[in-house]
């Protein structure tokens, strides 16, 4: 599998009801120095995450990658949830741990419906 299709497949693991109700797999996929800048304007470690993320259903579009260094990979997305009727602008930073990649940084940027 290619780095980007691996990037993108962890990156919609984390939307899953199955991954956001999982403490083990939230564990897996977030890196002990996890940071996000949510769509509600709060910011969030690895902890707050542990201790509940919402579910909700959405649909992704124009998904990029692109490679910041050879150990650290950008991607960003459309995302609509289906649930508040929102759309936002998503971007994270993925880092290869011990070989292991995981989730350092994700932000959601509310925006208008294209």
């Amino acid at each position: 599998m290619e780095l980007e299709e691996h990037i993108r497949m962890l990156e919609e693991q984390l939307l899953t009801a199955e991954v956001r109700t999982s403490i083990g797999e939230l564990e897996s996929l977030l890196s002990n120095d996890f940071l996000e800048f949510t769509s509600s304007g709060q910011t969030k470690n690895k902890q707050d995450c542990l201790d509940g993320l919402t579910v909700f259903e959405s649909t992704r579009s124009d998904f990029e990658i692109k490679p910041l260094a050879s150990d650290v990979v950008l991607i960003t997305y459309r995302l609509h949830d289906l649930t508040k009727k929102q759309h936002t602008l998503r971007s994270s930073i993925w880092k290869d741990i011990d070989g292991r990649w995981q989730m350092c940084f994700h932000q959601g940027t509310p925006v208008e419906s294209k």
